[in-house]
């Protein structure tokens, strides 16, 4: 009898990978090596590899990716200052291609040669496995069930009727059956009632954060030191990068900041509505654009603000292995140079507020920017610069008045 060809599913336990994983045994006799990678995704791993042996899986390996997801992935996107469309921190985005990475490093080890995910075909995720994919070992085959003819699941209310027929566990529900995406940086929650976007988040929704509402009548106030642009001690105690997001999440959640609740456009043409928590995350980039602020000259600043736009919608569209990417990062580590200094933010009633900065790389001179004028600016000098400087301005307006002028005239 010849031996199983082996695939490795990108497995979460969630409803589409909990049935995609029998579903690829029982229809292609695959010999599923299920991967799960930890993230920070709370107690979602617990019990896991039982749940995928006991479901048809071969093996079962899991991976704490949380030291590298942060180091090499978050932090170089932090810094970058990504962020998609405005509002999208880009939780879901970043991690796809790490999970992806080490999905191929194990199917390289064990000898597979497929690779699987559960993306729908509706969705940006199935770009970002893919093309990770394609980029680190173009050899493999990709699965992927949602887009596979022979695959009759075609919602999620079909895929919970397969989970309780195999009496697969899962926690969804036909009542719950919000698709929800967790790791250290955000969660994620989409389907169900939140696909009409005049429908407004219930307050049970939330998992890392609290309510609006039900959030502390008193502030908590937070500093956040970096060096070179990565945050390296809260409160002025240096923490690892693991704890220091883990820690930020508890108090940011705890005053409702970081929701956003988002209709955006996904990469294959359609708009989709999706409810975010990034507690943790939308204090350090709010603390290192105020750093930026102080420690960035206009034109560096300025440039990198394009940078930021493009190197976002890569992260977004899973184009995390590339050339350009690598490129980008070079730039932005020379414009991380000066961004050392320390950040104090009020949290209070979902609203992050700046409270101070403050930075021995400072571009911000008292004496310049005061109102009291001093020798170190000759406020003389504006007047040429600004005579220069509007020109083209004062000519296009004379132009313009005389050929008003001769209009009137010909009349």
């Amino acid at each position: 009898m010849a031996k199983a060809e082996k695939v490795v599913l990108a497995y979460s336990g969630g409803l589409d990978t909990s049935v995609i994983l029998p579903w690829l045994k029982e229809t292609y006799g695959y010999g599923v090596v299920a991967f799960a990678a930890e993230l920070g995704q709370g107690d979602e791993l617990v019990g896991i590899q039982k749940k995928a042996m006991a479901t048809g899986a071969v093996k079962c390996i899991i991976k704490d990716l949380r030291k590298e997801f942060v180091e090499d992935y978050i932090w170089p996107m932090l810094k970058a200052g990504a962020i998609y469309e405005n509002n999208y921190l880009l939780g879901t985005s970043i991690a796809r291609p790490l999970i992806a990475k080490h999905q191929v490093m194990v199917a390289q080890q064990e000898g597979a040669t497929a690779v699987a995910h559960g993306a729908t075909g509706k969705g940006n995720d199935q770009v970002r496995f893919e093309l990770t994919f394609m980029a680190l070992d173009p050899t493999l085959k990709i699965v992927a069930p949602w887009k596979d003819p022979a695959f009759t699941l075609t919602s999620r209310e079909a895929a919970v009727d397969y989970a309780r027929q195999r009496k697969i566990p899962i926690e969804q529900s036909k009542k719950k059956i919000y698709s929800r995406d967790r790791n250290l940086w955000h969660i994620s929650h989409e389907g169900a009632d939140l696909e009409d976007p005049w429908n407004e988040p219930k307050d049970d929704l939330f998992v890392l954060s609290r309510p609006v509402a039900k959030t502390p009548a008193k502030p908590d106030y937070v500093e956040v030191s970096f060096e070179e642009g990565i945050p390296v001690k809260l409160n002025g105690k240096r923490t690892p990068g693991v704890k220091l997001i883990e820690t930020l999440n508890e108090i940011g959640g705890k005053h409702g900041i970081g929701q956003d609740d988002l209709v955006e456009n996904r990469l294959v043409g359609m708009k989709s509505r999706g409810v975010y928590e990034t507690p943790g995350g939308t204090i350090l980039v709010a603390a290192h654009k105020a750093l930026e602020s102080i420690t960035l000259d206009r034109e560096t600043m300025h440039y990198k603000q394009h940078i930021a736009l493009k190197y976002a919608e890569m992260v977004y569209y899973g184009q995390w292995f590339c050339r350009l990417r690598e490129a980008l990062d070079a730039f932005v580590d020379m414009t991380q140079r000066t961004v050392t200094g320390t950040v104090r933010l009020k949290l209070y009633k979902g609203k992050c507020t700046l409270a101070g900065v403050k930075s021995p790389q400072s571009l911000y001179r008292h004496d310049l920017a005061s109102f009291t004028m001093g020798a170190e600016y000759n406020s003389t000098d504006a007047t040429g610069f600004i005579r220069l400087f509007g020109l083209p301005m004062q000519v296009a307006g004379i132009v313009d008045r005389d050929g008003q002028s001769n209009a009137k005239r010909r009349k």
